[in-house]
């Protein structure tokens, strides 16, 4: 019986991209993928069951696309303010509809799909559920976050750290007040770089809903028969020996941007604008300023002002991905038409760009980025020094680790002026320092996914564990249904 992997991401468009190249090394190791949306995002993708069926007919008939809801109406935001919501209704409706479709795919149940059996489950640390559901049912099932190991650490800290009172961080504390208790980060850690659910909101005191349901998934990923990371030993090598003492095994096989090519189809929620690679190839070398906040990060008209103001004194040209639901209930068109009348000829502004194609472009020469992994991970890869402007979750800790660990980026966080933003920019644009320090981690992270590498060697071994799992699950029928 062929290996054949579920693989099921967090219903958002960064933990979509990370699955989706796993998916495809996964594809190239010879195993059958399932890959699993929500049935939201499966209809902003077009992918309909006819469209499912022409991508495994065309792409790979190893691959498809399934889904199952993600219990909440079509008309839901499901933005940044609502991943509380999103998560409980996930770990409540789709646990329920995910057993359901599971159950029909594994060994003994009726198929005629020309698909194998589900042999394991490979899910979203942020889906706990997911892996549950899974062994109960016999399928052997694997954790895999799509955040940095640092801030998985930083999470797994969060005990420690209520016990010492570092969390939460009281209303109006010093911000720049070194952290006690997250292993090896004692030196450099502030405050102001712990993920942003450790600050307090108010008088009470009380944990951020957002960050105990995070540390919860956390601790709950340590229990599983291993914990996939999207990284590299050498980017993370402290973070991820602290962490291996909690989990059976360990695999760092990253960045997967960089090692495979995505499927055609089934990853983008937004349109891409091809329009802006003819708008690069038409700048200067090393000239132009990137900026993207990523996929789920909103701003303010105030804030919007201030970035547009210190990037028209910068004085270089910049391409701005802006989001139709980014400035808060501004009318994105008002706002695009600001941005090419203050920049002039020198600004280019899309809702969505495809990224690592702009990253790798010899016209780019700085990214203001909101610190996101992904982002991370692909300004690293292509040697881009950054600048970071982090919204929520593990942003805080990746801008501390680009700008005081790896020396690649400037850290912008928690400041929004105008004249910051146009002497950072134009730090990262012409500093030779920093232009040195981030293509020195460019070839470092190379040497990692090259053959014999150590990201290379980990997926390998990744692929042979999943293949003695899949062996282990022949004959296995699951269990009586627990719901």
């Amino acid at each position: 019986m062929a290996a054949h992997v579920l693989v099921f991401p967090c219903p958002a468009q960064g933990h979509i991209n990370c699955m989706l190249h796993f998916a495809a090394g996964l594809l190239d190791a010879g195993l059958h993928v399932t890959f699993l949306h929500t049935d939201h995002n499966r209809q902003r993708l077009g992918l309909a069951a006819s469209a499912v069926k022409a991508e495994a007919d065309s792409h790979s008939p190893r691959l498809r696309f399934l889904s199952v809801t993600d219990g909440l109406p079509n008309d839901h935001p499901r933005s940044a303010g609502d991943i509380v919501a999103l998560v409980k209704s996930m770990m409540t409706t789709t646990r329920v509809a995910y057993r359901a479709l599971l159950t029909s795919l594994c060994a003994g149940a009726a198929r005629d799909d020309g698909f194998p059996p589900v042999t394991c489950v490979v899910a979203d640390g942020i889906l706990p559920f997911a892996i549950d559901v899974a062994e109960e049912l016999g399928v052997p099932a694997l954790a895999f976050r799509t955040a940095s190991a640092c801030s998985f650490l930083a999470y797994l800290s969060v005990p420690k750290l209520v016990e010492l009172g570092e969390v939460p961080v009281p209303v109006g504390a010093d911000l720049d007040a070194p952290v006690r208790g997250v292993p090896g980060m004692e030196g450099f850690l502030r405050r102001r770089d712990l993920p942003s659910s450790c600050r307090g909101h108010d008088e009470t005191g009380d944990v951020d809903p957002l960050l105990q349901i995070i540390a919860e998934f956390t601790a709950h990923n340590c229990k599983a028969r291993a914990l996939i990371f999207n990284t590299t030993a050498s980017l993370e090598r402290s973070a991820l020996a602290h962490i291996k003492p909690h989990i059976r095994d360990v695999f760092a096989i990253g960045p997967l941007q960089a090692m495979f090519q995505e499927p055609a189809a089934g990853g983008a929620l937004w349109r891409e604008d091809d329009g802006c690679t003819a708008w690069l190839d038409s700048q200067a070398d090393g000239t132009v300023v990137y900026v993207s906040l990523g996929s789920l990060a909103v701003i303010s008209v105030e804030e919007f002002t201030e970035f547009l103001s210190g990037l028209v004194s910068a004085g270089h040209p910049f391409l701005w991905v802006l989001r139709p639901d980014m400035v808060g209930a501004s009318q994105n068109a008002v706002l695009q038409d600001a941005i090419r009348t203050a920049g002039k000829s020198k600004a280019r502004v899309v809702e969505w760009a495809p990224q690592r194609d702009v990253l790798r472009h010899r016209a780019v020469g700085c990214f203001l980025t909101h610190a996101g992994w992904n982002s991370t991970l692909e300004s690293v890869a292509e040697g881009v020094p950054t600048v970071c402007w982090p919204f929520f979750v593990d942003q805080q800790i990746n801008s501390r680790f680009m700008g005081a660990v790896w020396g690649s980026g400037l850290d912008m966080k928690d400041v929004c002026e105008r004249a910051v933003v146009e002497r950072m920019v134009r730090e990262a644009m012409e500093s030779v320092e920093l232009r040195r320090s981030a293509q020195a981690l460019a070839q470092q992270v190379r040497r990692d996914i090259a053959q014999g590498g150590s990201s290379a060697k980990e997926f390998k071994r990744l692929v042979g564990f999943i293949i003695e799992l899949s062996i282990s699950t022949r004959g296995s029928t699951p269990s009586p249904d627990k719901e």
